[in-house]
C-alpha cells in the first residue's frame, strides 16, 4: 500500500460516523507501533510528524523514507497518511510535501484572520496540484504539543463565521476549530463545546479535527464523532505508555544496557494504546473505506 491523502478517508469516515486517528511519530519505535497497530485493527491511520520532530528525526526526507520502508517491510494494506502537523509557514507546508508527506496542516492560527485566510489558500493551491490534502485551524488550541506552547490566557473558541470565510476562501479538506481541547496532559475535567461544534460542522460540510485526543473521557469523544469530527490526534497517552514501560523495565533491571530489551516492550505498550484508540474512534475495520 502506498500513502494516500487524507481527503477520502475522511469524508468515508464523516459519512460512516466514526473518526479515523492521527498518532504521532516520535522514533522509530513509534512507527513500527503505529503502523503495526492500524493492520491489526485493519483501520485507516493518519502518521503525524509535528514540525519540532522535524530534526530530531532526520529531516523530511528522512521520515518520508523511513514510513514508506516499514510500509514496504511489514507489508501494510490499510490505507496510510503521511501528515505535518502544525506546520507554522508556508514553506515547511511545501518542503513536506516535496518529501512525500500525503497531507499538511497550515496553522495561522495565532495570526489575523485575513493572514491565515491568504497562506492557507496558498498552501492548499500547492497541495491540490499534487493530489494532497490541507488541514487548517481556528481559534487558539492551548497547552504543549511538543515544543508548540500554548499559554491557557490565550485559548479562544473558533468563531462560526470565521470558520466559513477560511474554508469557502482556501477550499481546505479538514477544519481543526478550537473548541476547549488542550495539547498535553488536561488539568482538570475538559469541557468541549459541541454546540459550537455542531454549528461548524453543519455550515462548513467539512470533516472536524480533533487536537488533543489524549485524555479526554470516551463520552466526550464519542459525542465528538457523533456531531462531525472525523480526525482525532493522539500523542500525549501514547507517550505516557511509552516513558512508563522504560521507566518500569530500568527500575525493575538497573543493569540492563541493550536498548531493544526495554523499546520492544515499549513499542508493544504504543502499539497497544492506538489499538485502543482506533477501538473507541470506530475505525477498526474501516480500511476498506466502509
Amino acid at each position: 500500500m502506498t500513502l494516500v491523502s487524507m481527503k477520502d478517508m475522511l469524508l468515508q469516515a464523516l459519512k460512516g460516523n466514526y473518526a479515523v486517528g492521527q498518532f504521532n511519530l516520535n522514533n522509530l519505535e513509534f512507527t513500527q507501533a503505529i503502523l503495526q497497530a492500524a493492520q491489526e485493527e485493519q483501520a485507516p491511520v493518519i502518521l503525524g510528524v509535528s514540525e519540532a520532530y522535524i530534526p530530531y528525526m532526520g529531516g523530511l526526507p528522512c521520515i518520508a523514507g523511513m514510513v514508506k520502508a516499514l510500509i514496504e517491510h511489514y507489508g501494510i494494506t490499510v490505507p496510510v497518511a503521511l501528515h505535518l502537523d502544525h506546520g507554522s509557514t508556508y514553506e515547511v507546508c511545501i518542503r513536506a510535501l516535496h518529501a512525500g508527506f500525503t497531507s499538511v496542516m497550515i496553522d495561522a492560527s495565532h495570526h489575523s484572520l485575513e493572514f491565515n485566510i491568504d497562506v492557507t489558500q496558498r498552501v492548499t493551491q500547492a497541495a491540490h496540484v499534487i493530489g494532497a490534502t490541507v488541514e487548517a485551524e481556528l481559534g487558539r488550541i492551548t497547552g504543549r504539543e511538543d515544543d508548540l506552547v500554548v499559554d491557557d490566557a490565550d485559548g479562544m473558541y473558533a468563531v462560526s463565521e470565521d470558520c466559513v470565510a477560511l474554508v469557502n476562501a482556501t477550499g481546505i479538506d479538514c477544519l481543526a476549530p478550537a473548541l476547549g481541547s488542550v495539547h498535553g496532559p488536561y488539568r482538570g475535567q475538559p469541557k468541549l463545546g459541541f454546540e459550537r461544534m455542531e454549528e461548524i460542522q453543519k455550515l462548513t460540510g467539512l470533516p472536524l479535527v480533533l487536537h488533543g485526543g489524549s485524555g479526554l473521557p470516551d463520552a466526550e469523544i464519542r459525542r465528538a464523532i457523533e456531531l462531525g469530527t472525523s480526525k482525532i490526534n493522539v500523542n500525549t497517552d501514547n507517550q505516557m505508555a511509552c516513558t512508563a514501560t522504560i521507566r518500569r523495565f530500568l527500575n525493575e533491571n538497573p543493569q540492563a544496557y541493550d536498548p531493544r530489551n526495554y523499546l520492544i516492550p515499549a513499542r508493544e505498550a504504543i502499539m497497544a494504546s492506538v489499538q485502543a484508540k482506533i477501538r473507541l474512534f470506530g475505525s477498526s475495520g474501516k480500511a476498506g473505506g466502509s
